[in-house]
């Protein structure tokens, strides 16, 4: 009944994604590319990670890490506002937004090893050949299918896939916070809700979460949405992911936290497939399939932005092919160097200085502008992003 009971509610959410009142909502179809970006992969490992690593205390560190975000996007939010409403930018603005753009290529480069691997692992998980070595080799082919797409066809050829996998992802999330409210109730009447103690603390507990902050990232894309909405809608929209995102969130890591004893399972890359298993057995399968899906046009929309960026940055003197062909060399020798959490780690590093680099150029408004307060704290951001990048550590396994 459970199962029967879950695909209803994944049903039901496609049915109301899909009403013309609200997939035509101007603000709506402008919050939805942030806001699968920000539950996107980050969904799929965080539960765990702080489940195991913080016990009782995790959703407070899932607000901490929402709300760090949130700030850095008012950053960006802020940028949206000036800088992008201002015909010519000075050329201290311009040199640090051609410094960021470059960063944020690179941040795709990596983000890209992020979400193959993640497809590596859910692939073969519910397979017997559920190896470290079979991921990889999954993680390695699904790389040369992007480079072939990139060379031959394009990425415009997927674009409908990406589209699709966006309610693909949101319904099963919807499906499966159905199923935790379920189980977490039935927890509690059978009283044995469990209050695990955090494994993690002071720095230690500080640089992993600094190493999480990609989890959390995907509001930016607001940003570069300027061709089909003007500045106040992508300020709406992400103010409105960011907000949804973090309710789904917190929600979802208090069910998890107090739902399950410690040792449920092995914390690994496909760890919340095992703790869903628990819940109800159609959840790993809607998952995998959530997983591969969203893993993979989450992969071509970053190759495509790298590509695009790289070439742009160089004057088109790189062609996008090459650019393919750099992201995905780069992306193999992460995959076969690297595990899952340390690219995470990587990933977050390098998003953080992306975040450093909007703080700073939302800073040189301010200061132009003399608004003093909003200076002290977009230096603030940018003295936080670079703690980030420094510091951030990936977990330990």
């Amino acid at each position: 009944m459970l199962n029967a009971a879950i695909l209803t509610v994944v049903i039901a959410t496609g049915a109301l994604l899909l009403h013309p009142r609200l997939a035509n909502a101007t603000v709506w179809r402008a919050t939805v590319t942030p806001l699968a970006s920000i539950i996107g992969s980050g969904f799929l490992v965080i539960g765990p990670i702080l489940d195991f690593n913080f016990g009782l205390f995790a959703p407070l560190i899932m607000l901490a890490l929402t709300a760090m975000a949130y700030a850095f996007g008012a950053a960006i939010r802020y940028n949206i506002q000036t800088i992008d409403a201002q015909p010519e930018r000075t050329v201290w603005v311009e040199r640090l937004e051609v410094l960021a753009s470059l960063v944020l290529a690179f941040a795709y480069v990596i983000s890209v090893a992020y979400y193959l691997n993640l497809f590596g692992a859910f692939g073969i998980s519910l397979t017997a050949l559920d190896a470290a070595a079979d991921a990889r080799l999954l993680t390695t082919f699904m790389f040369f299918v992007i480079l072939i797409f990139g060379w031959t066809k394009g990425f415009s050829a997927l674009e409908r896939l990406e589209q699709i996998s966006v309610g693909l992802k949101l319904t099963i999330i919807a499906g499966l916070l159905f199923g935790l409210v379920v189980h977490f109730v039935n927890t509690v009447r059978a009283e044995e809700m469990p209050m695990n103690p955090a494994q993690v603390s002071g720095w230690s507990a500080l640089t992993l979460v600094f190493g999480l902050i990609v989890t959390v990232q995907g509001f930016e894309t607001s940003r570069y949405l300027g061709e089909t909405y003007d500045a106040r809608t992508r300020v709406r929209s992400m103010k409105l992911a960011q907000v949804v995102s973090t309710a789904i969130y917190v929600i979802y890591i208090a069910l998890l936290s107090y739902a399950f004893v410690p040792g449920t399972m092995d914390l690994d890359e496909t760890a919340i497939i095992d703790m869903m298993e628990i819940v109800a057995p159609i959840l790993p399968v809607l998952l995998v399939a959530a997983a591969l899906s969203a893993q993979f046009s989450a992969a071509v929309a970053d190759t495509s932005g790298s590509g695009g960026l790289i070439s742009e940055i160089s004057g088109h003197r790189i062609p996008s092919k090459l650019a393919y062909t750099f992201l995905v060399g780069i992306g193999v020798v992460l995959t076969w160097s690297l595990n899952i959490f340390e690219i995470i780690s990587y990933a977050s590093r390098a998003f953080a200085v992306y975040y450093a680099l909007q703080a700073s150029i939302a800073a040189l408004s301010a200061y132009s502008a003399r608004r003093w307060l909003s200076l002290v704290g977009f230096v603030s951001l940018a003295t936080l992003g670079v703690a980030i990048a420094v510091f951030g550590q990936p977990v330990e396994v």
